[in-house]
């Protein structure tokens, strides 16, 4: 892997050959059940995002895009003919492929991972990448058959086994075995729905969120333009209050867990010399540096972020010290805060527009959206050098080093 190593200042040169991002859009983010967007399916959020990816850029032809490829865990039929009915509804054309990717909390981040890799190999130009999830709509309709259930727990290999446990005792497993305490879990979920509100309220998520047209139960057009999980108010002594909800003597809640939610994200990714063929280089947001993902144990899957970071950055040659911002994964805050310590990383470089905790969380949509802030972000404020990471059920991490320019 030493060819790998190239280091900072080598990755920051510019190159023909560089997997560049050229637009990165999402939805609002929005409450499953109760939320704004509880009556769209998965795949009416991405053909909003899908045209408004087309139409922001109007010098592009459709017929550049050469595949799509959706992140999404729980869709009907995983989303595939659904998907593809999206893609040419927002007007490309059939000439364009598309296949959805289930890798769950990673999903869009994988599939973000599958074009660049696709572009890198010189099999495309040009594609599209990330994903759609409605919870709302999804979440818990596909039960596996009781005798798959069966025959895991019958498993003599206890891993197996733990695969099967819920999210959120993990959550549990990992405050008890690394002592975090739920003071702490508490204190970092305000952190989360304060810098979230802040975020909101001087509008850095505006150039990042596409409008949702939806129709209303007396047939009027309702536009859907804000993420509303933040909580502006949140305070230590209500998530106090609030009682476990894993365990009877957890520190796991609703409060200090991300939410479940619905919403969509896509980014274009094309290689540099393409942009630069088709006149679009001032679009560019950032390029893509390096991927990697790596295997946990199930019963602490929440660790994922803590190992696979330093493998990546291992290979990429630098040091979490070069690092400006990281968009870590919220499921837990227990997960989260334990990863943040194990890397010794600045809490105030961590999700400084909020996480999951106060934005939620559309399982397979997730890192495609933590991918369109970060790059916005970067972009905004003028910094560098971001990684996204997320954990993954039944254990395992993922991420993703970005460089902006």
């Amino acid at each position: 892997m030493a060819h790998l190593r190239r280091g900072l200042k080598a990755m920051l040169e510019k190159s023909p050959d560089d997997i560049v991002f050229l637009s990165a859009l999402r939805t609002p983010v929005t409450r499953s059940f109760k939320g704004k967007l509880a009556s769209a399916h998965a795949e009416e959020l991405l053909a909003t995002v899908l045209q408004a990816t087309r139409t922001q850029l109007p010098s592009l032809d459709p017929s550049e895009v050469s595949d799509v490829a959706v992140g999404t865990v729980l869709s009907e039929l995983g989303g595939q003919k659904a998907g593809r009915a999206a893609l040419l509804h927002a007007g490309y054309l059939d000439s364009t492929a598309l296949y959805t990717v289930n890798r769950a909390c990673s999903s869009g981040l994988q599939a973000v991972t599958n074009i660049a890799d696709a572009i890198a190999s010189g099999r495309m130009d040009m594609g599209i990448g990330g994903a759609m999830e409605s919870m709302t709509r999804n979440y818990g309709s596909k039960a596996i058959p009781t005798v798959v259930w069966e025959k895991l727990r019958e498993s003599n290999v206890q891993a197996a086994r733990d695969c099967l446990l819920p999210m959120g005792i993990t959550s549990e497993n990992i405050a008890r075995r690394y002592g975090i305490s739920r003071a702490d879990q508490d204190a970092f979920a305000l952190v989360s729905h304060t810098k979230a509100a802040k975020a909101q309220a001087e509008g850095r998520f505006k150039d990042e969120i596409v409008p949702v047209e939806l129709l209303s139960d007396t047939g009027d057009v309702i536009a859907v333009i804000e993420d509303d999980g933040i909580r502006p108010n949140a305070s230590l002594e209500q998530l106090a209050k609030l009682k476990p909800a894993f365990l009877p003597d957890g520190a796991s809640t609703a409060g200090n867990s991300s939410q479940v939610s619905d919403g969509a994200s896509l980014i274009l990714i094309a290689r540099r010399s393409t942009a630069t063929r088709l006149g679009l280089n001032d679009h560019i947001l950032g390029k893509w540096a390096r991927s990697a993902v790596a295997g946990v144990a199930p019963d602490e899957m929440g660790v994922g972020p803590a190992v696979v970071i330093p493998k990546m950055l291992q290979s990429a040659g630098i040091s979490a010290s070069e690092v400006n911002v990281w968009e870590i994964n919220e499921a837990f805050a227990s997960q989260a805060l334990y990863c943040i310590d194990k890397l010794g990383i600045d809490m105030d470089k961590v999700n400084p527009n909020g996480g999951a905790i106060a934005l939620g969380h559309p399982l397979g949509a997730t890192g495609a959206r933590q991918l369109t802030t970060l790059l916005h972000h970067l972009k905004r404020t003028g910094q560098t050098v971001g990684v996204v990471s997320m954990c993954i059920g039944t254990g395992m991490g993922k991420s993703a080093l970005i460089l902006s320019e």
